[in-house]
């Protein structure tokens, strides 16, 4: 199989680590992002030539296309580009100031946005590649304590399905990667938190005790395989969960939904008007 250029925002820890370094140690190449560019030495000191550390923050949009335009010139060509890096936003939606609700959407859907039409010209001139944008569990059902986290992926979902229509026709796939909870710095270091309201603590106890008793979250290192084998496939699949638990959680919301919508379709007939 031909060596694929990866382009990976969001390579300096967690998920964007781990598959750069999986496409890395197959033969491939990586265009490797992060703001903090010194986090990426390791890679070149193991890699050598076939990585290319960028300094990127997503939510500038002429360094997105800047820094897509560096990795093409170096590479050639851009056979998988995967948009990772953003972060989770806590607090209810009471809690969200403007300033922090306006920041996640700039990080996990604009950040997303800006480095996807970037890349389309040079996808479309090359007639294939491969876009993986990175969503959640959390871009198909929500969970109280993280709207505009949720806010954030459901809107890339909606964008990411309409733009692989477009895009199809061009030779080029997206897939929406869904994960589960995973051992990362999600809600750690990385995590912003909104300024707690005392009124929602019941709130956030049930999810601790939620939290406590659930799923062992899983291995970040063990989706590697899985996203290797999701870009060779020739027809990879506009969605794809990550974890044994979200199918069992995405299968009960929509049998909720499809329940009410169903319970409500004489209202919803009556609305025709004709």
């Amino acid at each position: 199989m031909a060596k694929k250029v990866w382009f990976i925002t969001g390579s300096s820890r967690g998920f964007g680590r781990y598959w750069a370094e999986a496409a890395l140690q197959r033969g491939d190449r990586v265009a490797a992002t992060a703001r903090n560019i010194e986090t990426l030495n390791a890679l070149v000191e193991t890699y050598g030539d076939a990585v290319l550390p960028l300094q990127l923050d997503v939510t500038n949009r002429e360094a997105a296309y800047a820094t897509v335009a560096q990795a093409h010139e170096r590479f050639g060509r851009l056979d998988v580009v995967v948009n990772n890096a953003g972060y989770g936003l806590f607090g209810a939606v009471e809690e969200v100031s403007e300033e922090l609700a306006r920041a996640q959407m700039e990080a996990n859907f604009f950040g997303a946005l800006w480095v996807t039409q970037a890349a389309l010209p040079y996808l479309r001139a090359q007639g294939s590649g491969h876009i993986l944008q990175v969503s959640s569990i959390g871009g198909v059902c929500a969970f109280p304590g993280l709207g505009l986290y949720h806010a954030s992926k459901w809107a890339l979902e909606g964008m990411s399905e309409a733009m692989a229509q477009e895009v199809a026709p061009f030779g080029i796939h997206v897939t929406l990667i869904e994960p589960g909870g995973y051992d990362t710095d999600w809600r750690g270091s990385s995590a912003v938190w909104a300024e707690p309201n005392p009124v929602y603590e019941p709130l956030r106890e049930m999810r601790r005790t939620q939290r406590a008793s659930g799923n062992t979250p899983g291995d970040p290192a063990a989706t590697a395989q899985a996203i290797l084998t999701l870009v060779d496939a020739p027809n990879p699949p506009l969605r794809l969960f990550l974890g044994a638990g979200p199918l069992n959680t995405a299968r009960a919301a929509y049998e909720q939904r499809l329940k009410t919508w169903e319970e409500w379709d004489a209202v919803s007939r009556s609305a025709q008007g004709n």
